[in-house]
């Protein structure tokens, strides 16, 4: 059994050995996170579909399904690929559903493709497609440029008109709360932290999220799926080693430290509400969510994710009344700023997700 000593020693030599030329893993992040360029006629449908993989999805799980009708798509859950833990109610699976449809949605228009999207019972989404005139805009192009940016940002405010942009991209039917003064993100940070807190002390929290991490870009490329580590700007090892590695590196005060940077260096946060609890309602939080992180890449943006106060349920409650909206259930948490690009995480690629 390596010793801590040995492990610690080991990390330069990991890191020094993620450098070199483009790799395997390089060139299928190359290949995937781009839009076909299709140029002939009829319903682009796995262009589509492919499209519609890039979305945002909790622990990059990505819990879709995807079935071809005549001029139709349908997106279905896949719930073999829960995250029960974490997410214990589906919620966030179904908010990711909710991304991959409204990408699927701004995808067609930008090759020339209008959807109307139809609610299916179980919670899967049936899309009918009509011909329209293709609208290639400045959404449709930031579909691969959209990514889950974890790491530091500059500090640098985004300016008013930047945000009724995206403030209006969210829709009437879900709820914004912008935290943007010094006061209300220390606020937020700390139910940041909190939430973070309860779930590093959860063994079960720890041993589900250890199978999503995908250590190094020999698991990543076979699996194209999970966290990829480099992806958050850490280091990568194999499997064996990065599972011992973890709990040396994941710490309750590190993360609390790493958390409160994020905030500090962030633009903001905002904060989503659906109108309901029903996977509609996740759906519809999704579908926001998306419109919000395509506007805001299009603007030169960064943003990731920051769920923990969310997804623990006491620390949910103190977030809703905090809000002044106590029986509301906060969906996401969102932090957005100016910074780095990271490292791509894969996706499956439509014959992997494709029903037949």
């Amino acid at each position: 059994m390596p010793t801590r000593r040995a492990l610690i020693a080991a990390m330069p030599l990991l890191v020094a050995g993620c450098s070199g030329g483009e790799s395997p893993y390089d060139r299928a992040v190359r290949d995937l996170w781009r839009l076909p360029d299709l140029g002939g006629g009829g319903v682009p449908m796995i262009a589509l579909i492919r499209a519609a993989t890039l979305a945002a999805n909790g622990h990059n799980t990505q819990p879709w399904r995807f079935r071809i009708e005549p001029r139709a798509i349908e997106i279905l859950p896949n719930f073999s690929r829960r995250t029960p833990v974490v997410d214990p109610d589906d919620h966030h699976l179904f908010v990711s559903l909710g991304c991959a449809l409204e990408t699927l949605l701004r995808a067609g228009l930008g090759y020339g493709w209008a959807g109307e999207p139809e609610l299916l019972p179980g919670g899967g989404v049936r899309v009918t497609f009509s011909s329209a005139q293709a609208r290639p805009d400045a959404l449709f192009q930031a579909i691969p440029r959209r990514a889950s940016t974890r790491t530091k940002y500059d500090g640098r405010p985004v300016d008013a008109a930047t945000l009724r942009r995206l403030e209006a991209a969210i829709g009437q039917d879900v709820g914004l709360r912008w935290v943007l003064e010094p006061d209300a993100r220390a606020r937020l940070t700390d139910m940041i932290v909190a939430g973070n807190s309860a779930q590093l002390a959860n063994p079960a929290f720890m041993r589900e999220l250890t199978d999503w991490i995908r250590f190094d870009a020999g698991e990543a490329l076979a699996r194209r799926d999970g966290l990829f580590t480099a992806a958050s700007g850490n280091i990568t090892a194999p499997r064996w080693l990065g599972e011992r590695l973890l709990p040396m590196v994941m710490t309750k005060n590190g993360e609390a430290d790493r958390l409160a940077g994020w905030m500090r260096s962030s633009a903001g946060a905002a904060i989503f509400t659906g109108p309901a609890e029903t996977p509609a309602s996740w759906i519809a939080v999704g579908r926001a969510f998306t419109r919000f992180a395509l506007t805001a890449t299009a603007a030169g943006l960064k943003l990731a994710f920051l769920n923990q106060p969310v997804e623990d349920p006491a620390t949910r409650r103190r977030m809703a009344a905090w809000l002044g909206e106590p029986a509301k259930r906060p969906d996401l948490v969102v932090r957005f700023g100016y910074g780095p690009e990271l490292p791509r995480s894969l996706r499956r690629g439509p014959q992997a997700v494709l029903l037949r």
